[in-house]
């Protein structure tokens, strides 16, 4: 369902679909408190409204200083032109009301969450990326940058859009989503959520926008705590990519994260990474209940269950057996403000099988 508000809104506004179930309460000009968790197998179960709730926070001080991955970033004022880097960065800045000063995308992981749409195609920087991979720093440079926001480290680097202190000598600033922190004084082990909404609230503090930050956290924070986990102690493979050999979600990453809330056990636990190779061997071995399908355009979920069901091998897997798939699109795969959608979504399919007890 598409959102009623075509344009984005103030810095104050919440966007999410915890605000946008909120709907009845707003429009009767009440204060939106997200109680329900009622994701569907798709986004489009949300309603759209905003949240007004209103919290106290202080104006950011600038130059702002920060410790990013260990790198020095020093913002002199709130960014007006930002160039992001994966769905996540474009994401993050959308929820946060700041999709007017995106004026470059790239390396998109899909199609951007429904609840923020409307926002994404009022915007042709967003509706056309500059690339679909890793843009080049000349790229990036002739759209005049404030800052270039990346979703991974890698793309800011010499084979991605350049190094992150070459773009020190055009004043423009870098960040980097500190989920995907690899230096290992920086890197999140394991990511939880505080991590997530640590990032919200950095990012709001970069842009000025604080009391949107703490909004939006709060509101997740709700929606999060009225997940119910699932307590049949089931077990999970998520099948990110790879046909030889399947790529999974680890340990320590966002699919361990939001496995955790949802009450699966992560049969790739042991890998202690955020993704990983995990054998066919392997996963034959732990037969797992349920298989967890990362639907990509590039490599779809129907893809997948193709692969399983067509190896002699994997076809023999209880869950292949009995169809017990659970999709989620790549976009929501990594940490950002699609994290608690994803846990309140896999819930949702998850309480939808029907699994005889073991």
């Amino acid at each position: 369902m598409p959102l009623t508000d075509p344009r984005p809104a103030p810095a104050t506004t919440v966007r999410g679909p915890s605000a946008h179930r909120a709907a009845a309460a707003v429009v009767v000009g009440l204060f939106a408190l997200t109680t329900a968790s009622c994701a569907s197998d798709t986004e489009t179960s949300a309603t759209p409204t905003t949240s007004t709730t209103t919290t106290s926070t202080s104006a950011t001080t600038y130059p702002l200083t920060l410790d990013n991955c260990g790198v020095e970033v020093t913002v002199d004022a709130a960014p007006a032109s930002v160039v992001t880097i994966k769905s996540s960065t474009t994401e993050m800045l959308l929820a946060l009301g700041l999709g007017d000063r995106i004026v470059g995308t790239a390396f998109p992981d899909g199609p951007v969450a429904d609840w923020l749409a409307d926002d994404a195609a009022a915007n042709p920087a967003i509706v056309t990326p500059l690339s679909d991979k890793v843009p080049g720093q000349e790229a990036v440079l002739t759209l005049e940058p404030d800052l270039v926001y990346a979703g991974w480290e890698s793309n800011l680097s010499a084979d991605g859009a350049g190094e992150r202190d070459s773009f020190d000598a055009f004043d423009v600033a870098t960040y980097v989503a500190p989920a995907a922190c690899k230096d290992e004084d920086y890197k999140p082990d394991p990511l939880t959520f505080d991590d997530v909404f640590a990032e919200i609230s950095e990012v709001g503090e970069i842009f000025d926008v604080s009391t949107a930050a703490s909004e939006l956290v709060e509101s997740q924070r709700a929606d999060l705590d009225a997940v119910v986990p699932d307590d049949r102690g089931l077990s999970a493979l998520w099948y990110s990519s790879g046909s030889d050999i399947p790529y999974v979600g680890a340990g320590i990453g966002a699919p361990q994260m939001i496995m955790d809330v949802v009450g699966l056990e992560n049969v790739a636990e042991d890998i202690h990474d955020t993704w990983g190779p995990f054998s066919w061997e392997e996963a034959i071995a732990a037969d797992p209940d349920v298989i967890i399908l990362v639907d990509a355009p590039w490599n779809t979920a129907d893809s997948k269950i193709g692969l399983l069901e067509g190896n002699p091998a994997t076809a023999n897997l209880t869950a292949v057996q009995e169809e017990r798939y659970i999709v989620i699109p790549f976009p929501a795969t990594e940490a950002g403000v699609r994290s608690v959608w994803a846990a309140e979504n896999l819930s949702e399919q998850l309480s939808e099988l029907t699994i005889p007890a073991s």
